[in-house]
């Protein structure tokens, strides 16, 4: 199988790892497989099997003109269309929207080639502005099929695009994560015998750590024993440092910044309110989120190895927090649970997945245009 998947960067974030992990899980399987980004590899977070093809187009410029916009895009369309005539992939995967729309215009023509999309955030959670939408909702028809993490994000697909085939297939996990720079010992940051409440994520408004702090703070007076950790970096880093220090938790709360080795912090003897739920899961952390649109609940099965507190209920979500922190034998249960993680969102089982839908795509090519049959041998 020759593979092609095309992505904005390697840079931190979590599409940014799910391209890299099958980037790397397909290239030890044998398969010939490429990453095209647009920036360049002075952006990379993620780390490639020396196997994996790379190619960047250098096109990350952000000029914020309509203007400039449309010529940026009309240069990374032209582009990746030299490279697909190049490389000559079985398959070429996007990953995210506006990967999307690129790869469908870049391949529109081109014989051979089974481009596949793949939504990774709830489109109504991120609006791109009318341009973009309206690329969107007719570009997806030029795919074979799009895929999306979750039930509701399918759903606003189908409903909302005229993409030909959505399928549901969740963000795999890696166990144990391989650790890289910068990496910062938990020692580091918490004192010995302290108990941890433990968020990891992009420092992001649509994140919401503001919600974390602030259950937190109405908690902490009350459960001296615990502190807050956020692992991350992001624009809402002033704003959240702010609020630690109106809430006077400058010793209680934490924001190292960015690590590599997340690992180490999910395997020690901490309790945790993970972001990259999967993850902390699959290292055995109980969890506790919003029910918010797409995601947590697909993830979290609530009283059974984690809670869930309704969108926006901050009374709920403080309590949820408070029952876990002040219950070790319900912290326990839950983390014993949590480790089915690993084999519910395991990479051969979620691989798997995409591998059954790039057979199927063959069987049912139209005129040809499916998967190779070869490739899949």
């Amino acid at each position: 199988m020759r593979l092609l998947i095309y992505i904005h960067s390697l840079a931190n974030g979590g599409a940014e790892r799910v391209a890299a992990n099958l980037a790397n899980h397909w290239a030890a399987a044998g398969w010939e497989v490429t990453v095209v980004t647009v920036a360049g590899t002075d952006a990379d977070f993620y780390v490639l099997d020396p196997a994996v093809g790379r190619i960047c187009l250098g096109l990350a410029d952000h000029r914020d003109s309509l203007l400039a916009g449309a010529a940026r895009t009309a240069r990374r369309v032209a582009a990746l269309r030299r490279v697909l005539r190049r490389v000559r992939p079985d398959v070429a995967l996007s990953v995210m929207h506006t990967a999307n729309v690129v790869l469908a215009l870049a391949a529109y023509g081109l014989p051979g080639i089974c481009t596949i999309g793949s939504e990774h955030n709830f489109p109504p959670k991120a609006p791109m502005g009318v341009i973009w939408e309206t690329l969107r909702r007719h570009a997806y028809r030029r795919h074979r099929a799009v895929v999306a993490l979750t039930q509701e994000c399918a759903a606003w697909l189908s409903a909302h695009t005229r993409a030909r085939r959505v399928e549901v297939i969740p963000n795999a996990v890696t166990w144990p994560l391989a650790a890289h720079g910068p990496c910062l010992p938990p020692a580091m940051c918490c004192a010995p015998g302290r108990r941890i409440l433990l968020g990891v994520g992009r420092l992001s408004d649509e994140k919401n750590f503001a919600a974390l702090i602030d259950g937190f703070a109405a908690l902490a007076a009350q459960r001296p024993a615990w502190d807050l950790v956020i692992l991350g970096d992001g624009p809402e880093r002033p704003a959240l440092e702010a609020r630690v220090r109106g809430a006077a938790l400058e010793g209680r709360v934490f924001l190292p910044g960015r690590v590599g080795n997340p690992g180490d912090w999910y395997a020690s003897d901490f309790e945790g309110f993970p972001n990259t739920l999967v993850e902390a899961m699959a290292y055995g952390l109980p969890a506790v989120s919003f029910d918010c649109d797409t995601g947590p609940r697909d993830i979290i099965r609530h009283g059974i190895d984690g809670l869930l507190a309704p969108p926006g209920d901050g009374a709920s979500f403080r309590a949820a927090l408070a029952r876990l922190m002040d219950d070790d034998a319900l912290r326990g249960a839950f983390a014993l649970r949590a480790l089915q993680a690993r084999e519910r969102f395991s990479m051969p089982k979620i691989a798997g997945r995409w591998e059954r839908l790039f057979a199927d795509l063959a069987v049912q090519g139209e005129s040809g245009a499916g998967v190779p049959a070869r490739a899949l041998r």
